[in-house]
């Protein structure tokens, strides 16, 4: 009887032990597939074009083996209007537009003043003794892939944002961000706010110490500004141990001098190779510490930019291709006095951004002037320049006899109570300010596909090789990310998962 027991109780034993372990593997059946570490990449002003025009000079493990083991949507567009440095990053990171993810410029207006888009004056400064650190996501209405991350996993993800300019750290990584970090002229470092936390973690400021650029140089707008920032992301993942602690985390970074070499030198010449050349030198430098760190393919990996850049406009018409600018202040000056004549009333509009002018609420309040009006009367003077294909009042743009597709991106780009309550828009290749005969920089914000058409390439983890010419959008990246780690996507959302990436 005693022998009987013992092997009664040595079989139950056993078969509990059978059922932990089954029910172990159900849970770990039951738990979605993740990355160890997703990595959104942003090349500032980066034309889709450079992936190509510079191809037989990147080397093997850079932008070469993106492409190469990649998958590239070679027909991804940006859907709203301006394409802008701040929207841009915002849209590619929750899946948005800036109707409703409310970051309508670089700089918008709240009523009648103007802001900067992520300023925060009750936020502090950590890192520096500077205003630079004054910023937060605030202004953002919308949650970002890494908001929705932080949900599905109850926090235990972290998400952290570097780049050199405050908005392309701040909005990518979102409200429930670990942290975001940006470059501090007057420090030479990277700092952060209040917002995130209270002091610099250790190896920030260790970092920061060691990395300190001489006085005289500005890192942002040279190449080495591109090494500092994947210094900076390699630092990061290794100190918080991004990818390393049985969660899935989320690095979002930004290459900031990119757009800033673009800007004062143009989309040609050697400043621009230079940069191209850094930037897949670092690249690959970057992969291979991912591959070492996290592991080959246990990372998702993407690259897109935020906008991209037109030509210089004096460089088009050396090949006979039309190009210019546009005096806006000229044309803000002229529109003012002609409506001055017709209301009685100075300074009716008051700013512009990019081509959306800016209605003077308080000057047509204080006269009782009837603001359908005085917009009317404007469109009306407008429309008689020649340099304008379309002048439209935002209210009345549904029944505007515009272009289907600059409609939809006006429509998408336009944040009521934000944005310009009129915008132009400009024929191709003009740029939205006056052109000096000896101007070699270039600028973006149009809708034309020298500034629309962006890179977007996904490598590593559950990403196969190949290509699509589909059309594509920014929006499109949000949910792709989403679709691909199991999480619901960002709740101002507009976009679809590119289901040629996650089928």
């Amino acid at each position: 009887m005693i022998i009987s027991n013992s092997k009664n109780q040595y079989q139950m034993k056993r078969l509990s032990i059978l059922l932990l372990a089954c029910c172990a593997t159900l849970l770990l059946l039951a738990q979605p597939a993740r990355p160890k570490l997703v990595v959104g990449l942003a090349i500032d002003q980066m034309r889709w074009d450079y992936l190509y025009y510079y191809y037989d000079q990147y080397g093997k493990g850079g932008l070469k083996r993106l492409l190469n083991e990649g998958f590239s949507c070679e027909n991804t567009m940006i859907n709203y209007i301006p394409t802008v440095t701040a929207i841009g990053h915002t849209s590619i990171y929750t899946g948005s537009v800036p109707a409703l993810h409310g970051i309508a410029g670089n700089n918008f207006h709240l009523g009648n003043k103007k802001v900067y888009c992520c300023e925060d004056k009750t936020v502090q400064t950590v890192g520096s003794n500077s205003k630079e650190g004054m910023m937060s996501p605030r202004n953002m209405w919308a949650t970002t892939i890494g908001d929705m991350l932080k949900m599905a996993t109850d926090a235990k993800s972290k998400v952290i944002g570097v780049a050199l300019k405050d908005r392309a750290s701040i909005f990518p990584a979102g409200h429930a961000a670990d942290a975001a970090y940006w470059w501090d002229h007057s420090s030479r470092g990277y700092i952060t706010s209040t917002y995130y936390m209270k002091q610099l973690p250790a190896w920030v400021e260790k970092f920061n110490k060691a990395n300190r650029p001489a006085k005289d140089v500005d890192i942002t707008g040279i190449p080495d500004g591109v090494t500092s920032t994947f210094k900076m992301a390699e630092a990061t993942i290794k100190n918080e141990q991004m990818g390393m602690r049985g969660q899935t985390d989320m690095l979002c970074i930004s290459v900031s001098s990119t757009d800033i070499i673009g800007h004062k030198y143009g989309t040609r010449g050697k400043e621009n190779h230079d940069v191209y050349m850094r930037l897949d030198r670092d690249l690959a430098e970057f992969f291979n510490y991912l591959d070492r760190k996290i592991g080959r393919g246990n990372y998702l990996f993407f690259l897109s930019a935020d906008h991209a850049g037109a030509h210089n406009p004096n460089v088009s018409r050396s090949h006979n291709i039309p190009a210019g600018g546009w005096d806006y202040k000229a044309t803000m000056t002229a529109l003012n006095n002609h409506l001055q004549q017709k209301f009685g009333v100075a300074d009716l509009f008051n700013d512009i951004y990019s081509t959306a002018m800016y209605l003077n609420h308080d000057v047509t309040k204080k006269a009782g002037l009837d603001e359908k009006a005085v917009k009317a009367a404007a469109v009306d003077y407008l429309k008689a320049d020649s340099q304008f294909v379309y002048v439209v009042d935002m209210d009345n743009i549904a029944s505007a006899p515009i272009n289907s597709i600059v409609r939809e991106r006006a429509i998408n780009g336009y944040c009521r109570g934000r944005s310009g309550e009129l915008l132009v828009i400009q024929r191709p290749n003009m740029l939205p300010f006056k052109v000096a005969a000896d101007y070699i920089g270039t600028s973006h914000s149009a809708w034309n596909p020298y500034d629309s058409h962006i890179p977007l390439v996904f490598m590593g983890w559950n990403v196969k090789h190949g290509q699509t010419s589909t059309p594509t959008y920014i929006t499109d990246i949000a949910p792709t990310v989403c679709q691909m780690l199991h999480i619901q996507m960002p709740n101002a959302c507009v976009g679809n998962a590119i289901l040629k990436v996650v089928e």
